[in-house]
C-alpha cells in the first residue's frame, strides 16, 4: 500500500485542523468499511491518520461503529500507536467537567458488540489485565501537566452500549465496582488495538456528572447539549495535548506488553 502513517488519532473532523496538506484515503478491509475516510499528514515529522470515528457527520451512534474495520484500517496504514479521545462522564467527586483522565483500566458493560479478530481458525487469548499502553500513558500524563491540564494519571473507565445514558441506578452500581469514568466507545476499540499488536492510549474528556452523584441533589443528570458545550469548550486543550504527544512519540513498543 502506497499510504503510510505513524501514528493513529481517533477522533472528529475538527482534528484535520492540526495537519498540513491533509490527503484523504479510504480503505477497505475484511470487516467491512471503516466509519469514514481516513485523513493523513505530518506533525512533527511523523506521518499521522485521523479518522472519525462517527464519521464526519457524526452519524454513526456508538454501538454501530464498525471498530473491528477502523483498527484494521489503521494497521494496514502501518499505525504503531494510537491516541484515543473521547468525551466521558464522571462517576466520582474527584474527576471534574473539564478534567482530563488518562484511563488505566476498563469495565466493559456493553452487549452485543463484536470484540474480536479471533474467530478462528486462528485463535489467540490476548491478556486484558492492562489494556493501555504504560508507554502512551504517562506520555499524555506529563504532557497535560506541561500544558497546565487538569489531568488525572489513571482511571477505570465503564463502558456501555448507548446512544441512551444511564439510569441513576445504573450509575451508583458502575460507581460502586470501581468506576470513576463513563463512555460509550472505548470498548472494543482499545482491546482491538491490542489483539493487532498497536500501542493505545486512551485520553478521556469529562463533560458531566452521568445520572448525578449519590448525596448531591445539586449536580443534576447530564444532557447532551451540556456534553458538547464542555467538550467544545476544552476540544482546543485537548488538540494542543495530542500534538505534544505526537511531537514526542516513536514507533518502539519494545517496552509494551500488547498484542501478539
Amino acid at each position: 500500500m502506497k499510504h503510510k502513517a505513524d501514528i493513529g488519532v481517533f477522533g472528529g473532523s475538527g482534528f484535520y485542523s492540526l495537519i498540513d496538506n491533509v490527503e484523504e484515503v479510504f480503505i477497505d478491509t475484511p470487516f467491512g468499511a471503516p466509519s469514514d475516510k481516513l485523513a493523513i499528514g505530518v506533525i512533527g515529522g511523523k506521518r499521522v491518520a485521523f479518522l472519525p470515528r462517527h464519521g464526519k457527520d457524526h452519524s454513526i451512534p456508538p454501538h454501530k461503529i464498525n471498530y473491528r474495520a477502523n483498527l484494521w484500517a489503521m494497521k494496514e496504514l502501518g499505525v504503531k500507536e494510537i491516541i484515543g479521545p473521547c468525551a466521558a462522564g464522571s462517576l466520582i467527586p474527584e474527576f471534574k467537567p473539564g478534567d482530563f483522565v488518562v484511563s488505566d483500566q476498563f469495565i466493559n458493560a456493553t452487549s452485543g458488540r463484536i470484540d474480536t479478530f479471533f474467530e478462528g481458525p486462528n485463535v489467540n487469548h490476548i491478556s486484558a489485565a492492562d489494556p493501555y499502553c504504560p508507554k502512551l500513558r504517562k506520555l499524555a500524563y506529563t504532557k497535560g501537566r506541561e500544558l497546565g491540564i487538569p489531568i488525572h494519571e489513571k482511571g477505570t473507565i465503564v463502558v456501555i452500549n448507548g446512544p441512551r445514558f444511564s439510569t441513576r441506578a445504573e450509575s451508583r452500581y458502575f460507581s460502586l465496582i470501581g468506576g470513576q469514568v463513563i463512555n460509550m466507545t472505548q470498548y472494543p476499540e482499545g482491546y482491538l488495538a491490542k489483539e493487532l499488536g498497536i500501542c493505545y492510549v486512551n485520553i478521556a474528556l469529562i463533560t458531566d456528572y452521568d445520572a448525578g452523584l449519590e448525596g448531591r441533589e445539586d449536580i443534576v443528570p447530564v444532557e447532551h447539549q451540556a456534553v458538547l458545550e464542555v467538550f467544545e469548550a476544552n476540544i482546543d486543550k485537548l488538540k494542543r495535548l495530542i500534538v505534544k504527544m505526537i511531537e514526542s512519540m516513536d514507533d518502539s513498543n519494545a517496552d509494551c506488553h500488547v498484542g501478539l
